[in-house]
């Protein structure tokens, strides 16, 4: 160091004490010496400025922080000089030192900044009050602990994408089980469906279920494939009781449509038919297609505050349900079709002799345990065979359809109606006495007897039937007593002229009429 060390301490004026012996060495002085070391040491630049703004001391290290030249910092240099001299060099920016000499003046005890220099360092400055008005300025190098606090942050904020995607990504496979697992519920449900109004109900409650929020109908078409027939619905959306197939832009275009607002698309019919306060935000149909055949029509109007990526979502999980209930509907109806063509009269569409039998075991066993009633009425066709040979088998077929169709008419209440074979027939009256039972078989003769039947381009001849009236357990304990009972009341009026009714209590098999 040299007269102007980079670590100076302002001398005092004044002579020193007479009485101090002159061989004395100053105590003061190693003191002030070991201090200077310890100071040039740090790690920090320091500077102090007096109370009217010049610079009393300042360290090696402070030259060697702010990248000055030795020239640049001195003792007695005023701050003003310092500040106008750094903003000429480029140091700081001339806002920066006018924002340095407000701090100083501001009677402030503690104030701070940071620097970048121009190497690219970053320098925090702190500067302190001291207790004679003078302020001790420190510059510290925070490079490195920058750099690393920003590696720090940026790999914090790593950590928590990663830990936000893996989040996310449990969710959505938390999301997927779910779904997984009632898909899995809803076709094992399906799948024991005995009758579509079963797989109906029970597709309501799953749809609510796996599309919370969602609100939709299903449509199935009628026999007559010019309407859809509504058969289930869920949430808040009212279903119609039919819609026309031209009506939903999916069945025109044969394949699944999505209505959203922020594309072209048009609402279809059926959605404005159904007077909503706004059209939706958005739907979506999917045709249900069963062994290629379309069947009915799956609406699903989205959840209006659900994400769109919450909406695509629903809308792929609506195509997963409508792909099994497709196959429970197909499977449902082939079953009925089966069941029907096992247990139903081709040409009259009533039950055959088989499921008769199956009933009557069921249905006489019930009556037995609850000590109750039942009945039976079998009747015959008169002249029959005359009819067929006087008018040709087609005219008898028209015969035996009426009948038929009759029937269905007639008995609505659960009563069993059967072919038995030929134009035999057969009703099953469960819990019905002997009296309901002989004023149903009046209605029956009545009902057939007032037949008016077209044939060709004239009338066939009045139809009449002979009936016979059964009752459990006085006629009969076993299917088959109660209707070999039945037969011989059938014979019975037979012989009694015909287009009458017979019971079976009146007549056994020794009574002569009575027997085959």
């Amino acid at each position: 160091m040299n007269d102007q060390s980079t670590f100076t301490q302002r001398q005092t004026s004044g002579a020193s004490a007479p009485d101090a012996p002159r061989h004395v060495a100053d105590p003061v002085q190693p003191s002030l010496d070991r201090f200077r070391d310890i100071v040039d040491r740090l790690s920090q630049g320091i500077v102090v400025w007096s109370a009217d703004g010049r610079c009393e001391l300042f360290n090696q290290r402070v030259l060697e922080v702010l990248e000055l030249h030795e020239t640049d910092l001195r003792i007695g240099l005023s701050r003003e000089d310092f500040f106008t001299a750094a903003v000429a060099r480029g140091d700081v920016t001339a806002a920066s030192a006018a924002q340095a000499r407000i701090d100083f003046h501001s009677g402030k005890d503690r104030f701070s900044a940071d620097r970048r220099m121009a190497s690219g360092r970053i320098l925090s400055i702190e500067t302190r009050r001291l207790p004679d008005g003078g302020h001790v300025t420190s510059y510290t190098d925070v490079t490195q602990y920058r750099r690393d606090a920003e590696e720090l942050t940026k790999a914090k904020q790593k950590a928590e994408e990663a830990e936000l995607t893996a989040l996310r990504a449990l969710a959505a496979e938390q999301a997927w089980r779910k779904e997984a697992r009632l898909l899995s519920e809803l076709d094992e449900w399906l799948q024991s469906c005995k009758s579509l109004e079963e797989l109906y109900k029970i597709t309501a409650t799953f749809m609510a279920q796996i599309l919370p929020g969602s609100a939709g109908e299903i449509y199935i078409y009628a026999n007559s494939r010019d309407v859809l027939d509504g058969v289930c619905s869920w949430g808040s959306t009212p279903m119609r009781d039919h819609i026309l197939p031209d009506s939903c832009w999916s069945l025109r275009r044969g394949r699944q449509y999505r209505y959203r607002q922020d594309r072209i698309s048009f609402a279809c019919a059926h959605v404005q038919d159904q007077r909503l306060p706004q059209t939706p935000e958005e739907y979506g149909c999917v045709p249900i297609v069963a062994h290629g055949n379309t069947v009915g029509l799956l609406h699903v109007k989205f959840a209006p505050d659900d994400s769109a990526e919450r909406r695509d979502a629903s809308h792929r999980l609506a195509l997963q349900c409508c792909e099994h209930i497709s196959l429970a509907i197909a499977n449902v109806k082939l079953r009925d079709e089966l069941h029907d063509q096992s247990t139903r009269d081709p040409l009259t569409g009533l039950y055959n002799r088989r499921h008769l039998l199956n009933a009557l075991r069921g249905g006489l066993m019930m009556a037995e345990r609850q000590m109750g009633q039942a009945a039976v009425l079998s009747f015959d066709v008169d002249r029959f065979k005359l009819f067929n040979d006087n008018h040709g088998h087609d005219a008898g077929d028209t015969v035996l359809r009426a009948i038929g169709d009759g029937l269905h008419g007639l008995f609505t209440h659960g009563e069993i109606c059967s072919r038995f074979g030929g134009e035999e027939f057969s009703v099953f009256l469960p819990d019905t006495d002997k009296e309901q039972a002989l004023h149903a078989a009046e209605a029956l003769r009545q009902a057939i007897e007032s037949l008016r039947l077209r044939y060709g381009a004239g009338t066939l001849p009045r139809v009449t039937v002979s009936v016979g009236v059964a009752s459990f357990p006085e006629d009969g304990s076993t299917p088959q007593d109660l209707l070999n009972a039945a037969d011989r009341a059938v014979y019975a009026a037979k012989a009694g002229g015909r287009n009458c009714i017979r019971d079976a209590a009146d007549c056994s098999a020794q009574q002569p009429g009575c027997g085959p």
